[in-house]
């Protein structure tokens, strides 16, 4: 969808919104100058003998306020005001579809795992006020399990934005093991982040946590613990130094990031809450459903029973968490009871597709893209 055009008309807006803005302060300006000359004025003439009439003096103001016509010039800037926003709005009525309804589909949700989503959604983004009030609202007290190492989570990247790292250098070396299994070494990732900022203090401390920590890691990484050795040398000028990049902000912002994922990893969690991806993708697929929908409107039932989409909904990639077979048979998309099966020529079908070509597993039977003839016996199952 073309953005541009509701861009420019927003800025429009906006553009008069200030415009419209600017001219009413001018106008409360003329006005209150207007005021202050007759208060001085009146001032002036009451410490005179000649009597004052106060309503000439405001007949006056009256007929001055009426000249400068200020009422007009606010209502024109104001018009104008309107005028754009009401095209604003009929622009956005034509680009967006306001009725999203018509693409819901009656599904049978299965609320207590949904429940389970969204308690752990609030966890996951530390609001866990709102999350506990959620879990007690919806008798899901099982979700409060998911509580806990959130909150662990969420303590330690409070304590990284502060500098602190020990809470994540405790959690990196009590599931040490883990990690390694992981192939992860963020471990000495944290520790080398903790060397660099008390180097930055203190060349003999350095010195000392250095020789307490890195010896378990002296197998694997011994050349970066040689770099790290030399940043000794350069104590209190190591911004001036062949090592300055790892005085880097950067680091603690990558490292952050790192650690949350292999938190979620040990969690047995997705990095990104299963919540905002769903509803992300659901907001990438929502023109496509639309418009099935305006092909189907007299398919409601139709639209409510099937199985799957007849047309492709197409999705970044970054919604591609697994490949995905479909038959160039069936068109179907492979399943675990209809998983894909490689034929002995190299090419791939369904299994349901070969039962049907075979007869029921009964005879060989052609590849429908090459002259090989097959049997179902002969095809081995594929895994992505």
């Amino acid at each position: 969808m073309e953005l541009d055009p509701i861009k420019d008309a927003f800025d429009r807006v906006i553009k008069r919104q200030k415009l419209s803005s600017a001219k009413c302060q001018e106008i409360v300006q003329k006005i209150e100058e207007e005021i202050a000359q007759v208060l001085s004025r009146i001032h002036f003439e009451e410490n005179s003998a000649t009597p004052l009439d106060h309503n000439s003096v405001l007949s006056s103001l009256n007929l001055r306020l009426k000249t400068l016509d200020l009422v007009t010039q606010l209502e024109g800037a104001q018009k104008e005001l309107n005028a754009a926003a009401s095209k604003y709005a009929k622009l956005l009525e034509k680009s967006f579809n306001p009725e999203i309804s018509r693409a819901y589909r009656n599904v049978n949700f299965d609320t207590h795992q949904v429940n389970q989503i969204i308690a752990s959604h609030f966890y996951r983004e530390g609001l866990f006020d709102l999350g506990d009030c959620f879990v007690d609202e919806t008798s899901e007290p099982e979700a409060l399990a998911r509580k806990s190492p959130f909150l662990e989570l969420f303590q330690i990247m409070e304590a990284m934005r502060s500098r602190d790292l020990e809470p994540a250098i405790n959690w990196a070396t009590e599931h040490r093991e883990q990690l390694m299994e992981n192939d992860s070494n963020i471990e000495l990732k944290l520790h080398r982040l903790q060397f660099v900022e008390i180097l930055q203090k203190n060349r003999d401390e350095a010195l000392k946590y250095a020789r307490s920590v890195f010896a378990p890691f002296a197998e694997k990484h011994l050349s970066e613990i040689q770099k790290l050795m030399a940043c000794l040398l350069w104590a209190g000028k190591l911004d001036s130094s062949p090592y300055t990049e790892l005085l880097s902000s950067v680091h603690w912002d990558k490292l952050a990031d790192e650690l949350k994922r292999q938190f979620c990893n040990l969690m047995g969690q997705s990095y990104d809450s299963p919540l905002s991806v769903t509803v992300a993708a659901g907001f990438q697929a929502l023109p496509t459903l639309l418009k099935l929908m305006n092909v189907m409107s007299g398919k409601k039932q139709e639209w409510q029973t099937m199985m799957q989409l007849p047309v492709p909904t197409d999705l970044c990639t970054e919604f591609h968490f697994h490949s995905v077979f479909v038959c160039p048979v069936s068109r179907d998309q492979a399943t675990e009871e209809n998983p894909p099966m490689l034929l002995p020529c190299g090419h791939t079908l369904c299994k349901q597709s070969i039962t049907k070509l075979s007869k029921n597993n009964s005879r060989p039977f052609k590849c429908p893209y090459c002259p090989s003839e097959v049997e179902a016996g002969q095809c081995k199952q594929l895994f992505f």
